[in-house]
């Protein structure tokens, strides 16, 4: 025999999970899918800064941060962005109320760094530097110390930076160059030569820094091109350089010899090094 009230009792007792088990479920459910957004949101931020055309980077974080005005991320993405568009100025203004804002971040004042010694701001660039915490060690922080330092030519500095900056990364070709660069400012041409074959053998294709070592080896009368990588048409410009580094040395006969090579292996028409070998009655 079938008891009413009982059966009533506990359909309302099922009806009552069913309608606590509903609300719970779909808050989950949308819990999901805003992790799912919001990864999806990171990783195009992500694209968008380092990968994609810089004015395309600087048209999405202009958008997307005037839609959340509130995120820092995406005003961190829109002076990225504008630094790789080559806008430094217009991205310092953006850092510098980020860094003055809670929640500034030491990878912030870097950032803030780049873009002001992109601007030659040097010493607004060292003061921000000089904000960070010594515990705060990145290879863009002791890159942008390097050349600060550099900059003040305090090169024992600059030396102890930028072989920290090299050891900080896995590809040091760029740093390595730079410092190359610093020791032939410095007339230290066999220190130069040595960093930039150095950089070379991380990075084969860096054509400055192939064109820098034929400068410090000019620099030293060495007018043979190195054994290095280079195509034909990178030999001729190598030819034409150290041609020039020749001349400026007052070693006339071998410029004039170095400039015929490279109008000869050059595979189109050479036309500064003709107009230079002409100039001197070749």
């Amino acid at each position: 025999m079938r008891h009413p009230a009982l059966t009533t009792a506990l359909c309302l007792v099922g009806m009552a999970c069913l309608s606590a088990c509903q609300p719970s479920g779909k808050a989950a459910s949308d819990r999901a899918l805003a992790s799912i957004t919001e990864a999806d949101d990171a990783n195009m931020n992500q694209i968008m800064m380092t990968m994609a055309d810089p004015a395309e980077a600087v048209a999405y974080f202009t958008r997307v941060s005037a839609e959340k005005p509130d995120d820092p991320a995406l005003k961190r993405g829109l002076a990225k962005s504008l630094v790789r568009a080559g806008k430094p100025a217009e991205a310092a203004t953006i850092l510098k109320a980020i860094v003055a804002s809670p929640d500034a971040t030491d990878e912030d004042r870097v950032t803030l760094a780049d873009a002001l010694i992109r601007t030659n701001e040097w010493t607004a660039a060292k003061a921000e530097l000089d904000r960070i915490p010594p515990t705060y060690e990145t290879f863009d922080r002791y890159r942008l110390e390097a050349m600060v330092a550099d900059s003040q030519k305090n090169w024992k500095k600059a030396d102890s930076f930028y072989e920290i900056a090299s050891g900080l990364t896995t590809k040091p070709a760029g740093v390595l160059n730079n410092w190359g660069f610093s020791k032939l400012s410095r007339q230290d041409y066999a220190g130069a030569e040595r960093l930039f074959t150095e950089a070379l053998t991380f990075d084969a294709s860096l054509f400055t820094a192939k064109n820098n070592l034929v400068l410090a080896r000019g620099a030293q009368r060495k007018y043979d091109l190195p054994v290095i990588s280079m195509t034909q048409t990178e030999r001729a410009e190598l030819l034409y350089t150290l041609a020039l580094t020749a001349i400026k040395q007052g070693d006339v006969t071998v410029g004039k010899g170095l400039l015929q090579d490279a109008i000869e292996t050059n595979p189109q028409y050479f036309e500064a090094a003709e107009r230079s070998l002409q100039a001197l009655g070749g």
